[in-house]
């Protein structure tokens, strides 16, 4: 191997690790943008009603189907 070939070799190695380490950077803040307008969704929720229902429901299960 020529010192050139070396050199390019080297020059490519750091390029693609570079290239890598921004990519991950970049998906970690995507992550964490998505997750904070998902807990925003969550909270944005209105508090759900409470069920009039007569107070023999949901007592029994029916395991045969």
């Amino acid at each position: 191997m020529s010192v050139n070939s070396i050199a390019s070799l080297s020059t490519a190695m750091a390029t693609t690790q570079t290239d890598t380490q921004i990519g991950v950077a970049v998906l970690k803040k995507a992550i964490d943008i998505e997750s904070s307008s998902a807990l925003a969704l969550l909270q944005a929720l209105p508090a759900p009603a409470p069920a009039n229902l007569p107070s023999n429901l949901g007592q029994n299960i029916n395991t045969t189907a």
